[in-house]
């Protein structure tokens, strides 16, 4: 899918068709995240900074899964 850059404002935007949003699955106000990639630069929806800090918070949750079921008696 071809993109053009156009000039908004003293900035410079995409405009993304309708199809691309939907297979994105975001509409107007989401946030996307450009990762740089081997091949190019990818749009996504995935936050790779909340990846990591769920991961962190996965890996407290298995180590203290007793002291956390204690708590939430």
């Amino acid at each position: 899918m071809k993109l053009k850059i156009t000039a908004i404002g003293n900035s410079a935007g995409v405009i993304l068709p309708k199809e691309l949003l939907a297979r994105l699955r975001v509409d107007k106000g989401d946030e996307l995240y450009a990762l740089e990639t081997p091949d190019g630069i990818r749009l996504t929806t995935f936050d790779p900074t909340l990846a990591a800090q769920m991961e962190v918070a996965e890996q407290v949750m298995r180590k203290d899964r007793l002291v956390l079921r204690k708590l939430a008696q």
